[in-house]
C-alpha cells in the first residue's frame, strides 16, 4: 500500500501548494497562453495522482483486479509492489472512495456540457426569433447578428454555425476598427475551444468546492482565457483599439467603479495600456517543458517499484 498511499500524499500537496505557488507568480498576465498549459498540466497530475492510487489500491484489495492489471507485466513485477500483503478493508475503502470521486467527476462534467448545450440551444432559439435568417441566406455560415438593445453588449455564440451577436448600442460605442477587434477577440475563444476549459473547470469546482486547486483553476480560466483572446485581438488591431473596445462595452455597468463579478475587465485594460513585454522564447519554452513534466511525476511514482524489479 505504499505507492498508492504516496500517490495520494503528493496529489494531496500539489492540490494545497500548486494554487498557492503559481498565485505569487507574476509572469502569467504576460503569457496567459503558457498559463493556461501550466494549470491545465497541474489539475490532469492531480487527477492522475488519485486515479492511479484507485487503481493500486483496487489491486491490493481484489484479486480479480490485479490479475487484471498486470495480466501482461513480467515475472517479478507484481511482488515488487507488495499489493498482497498490503490489501484488505484499507485498500478497499481508499479504491472505492476515489471511484465514487471518479464517478462524481464524471457527473459533474456531463451536467455540465448538458447544461451549456441547453442554453446554447436556447439562446439559438431566441436568437432566430429575434434575427431570422434572410432569405437566401446559408444557416451554416458564420454571420454578424445585429440586436436592437439599449445596452452595449457582444458576445459569441458557439455551435455548428458560430455567431458574433452585438446590439446597436454596441455598434453606437465601438468606432473604427473596435469591431472588428471585438469580433477577433471572440474568434479567438473559439478557435481555442476556450468554453471546453470552462466546462471541466467549473464542472470540478463545483464537484469539489473545498479543493484550493479547482477553486483556482475555475477562477484563473475565466481571467487567463479572457486575456488570451485579448492578446489575439491585440496582435491584429493593436492594445489601445481593444482596450477601447472593452471600455465601451463596459463603462455603463459600473465595473471600474467598485468591486463586481466583472473587476477583472478593469485589470485587462491596465493590461493592455501597460504593454508589458512578453517573456522571451527561451523562457516561454522552458515554462513549457517544465509544466509538460508535472504530469510525468505521478507516472514516475507509480511505475518505480516495476522499473526497479526489470532491472
Amino acid at each position: 500500500m505504499m505507492v498508492p498511499a504516496v500517490l495520494l500524499m503528493l496529489g494531496a500537496l500539489t492540490a494545497v501548494l500548486a494554487p498557492r505557488l503559481l498565485g505569487r507568480a507574476r509572469w502569467p498576465e504576460r503569457e496567459p497562453v503558457v498559463a493556461l498549459w501550466v494549470w491545465q498540466c497541474v489539475v490532469g497530475a492531480v487527477l492522475l495522482c488519485f486515479g492511479l492510487s484507485m487503481l493500486l489500491s483496487a489491486a491490493a484489495a481484489w484479486q480479480a483486479v490485479r490479475g487484471r492489471l498486470f495480466a501482461a507485466a513480467p515475472h517479478g513485477v507484481v511482488d515488487a509492489y507488495a499489493l498482497g500483503a498490503s490489501g484488505g478493508p484499507l485498500a478497499a475503502a481508499t479504491a472505492l472512495a476515489l471511484a465514487g470521486g471518479a464517478l462524481w467527476t464524471g457527473a459533474m462534467l456531463t451536467g455540465e456540457v448538458l447544461r451549456a448545450r441547453a442554453r446554447r440551444r436556447a439562446q439559438g432559439s431566441e436568437l432566430l426569433v429575434r434575427a431570422p435568417l434572410l432569405p437566401g441566406e446559408d444557416p451554416s455560415g458564420a454571420r454578424l447578428v445585429v440586436l436592437e438593445g439599449p445596452r452595449p453588449e457582444a458576445w459569441w455564440l458557439p455551435g455548428a454555425a458560430p455567431q458574433l451577436v452585438v446590439t446597436t448600442a454596441a455598434l453606437g460605442r465601438l468606432k473604427g476598427s473596435q469591431l472588428d477587434a471585438v469580433l477577433a477577440h471572440e474568434q479567438g475563444h473559439a478557435a481555442a475551444r476556450h468554453d471546453w476549459l470552462l466546462h471541466c473547470s467549473r464542472a470540478l469546482a463545483r464537484g469539489f468546492p473545498q479543493v484550493p486547486v479547482f477553486a483556482a483553476f475555475e477562477a484563473e480560466m475565466h481571467r487567463l482565457v479572457e486575456m488570451a483572446a485579448d492578446d489575439v485581438a491585440s496582435r491584429r488591431f493593436g492594445r489601445l483599439t481593444i482596450a477601447l473596445a472593452l471600455v465601451g462595452l463596459n463603462e455603463d455597468r459600473g465595473v471600474f467603479a467598485a468591486s463586481t463579478a466583472q473587476a477583472h475587465v478593469p485589470q485587462r485594460v491596465r493590461r493592455l495600456l501597460a504593454a508589458a513585454p512578453r517573456l522571451s522564447p527561451g523562457r516561454r519554452l522552458r515554462l513549457t517543458a517544465l509544466a509538460t513534466l508535472v504530469p510525468a511525476i505521478p507516472l514516475l511514482v507509480a511505475f518505480v517499484p516495476g522499473l526497479s524489479a526489470l532491472a
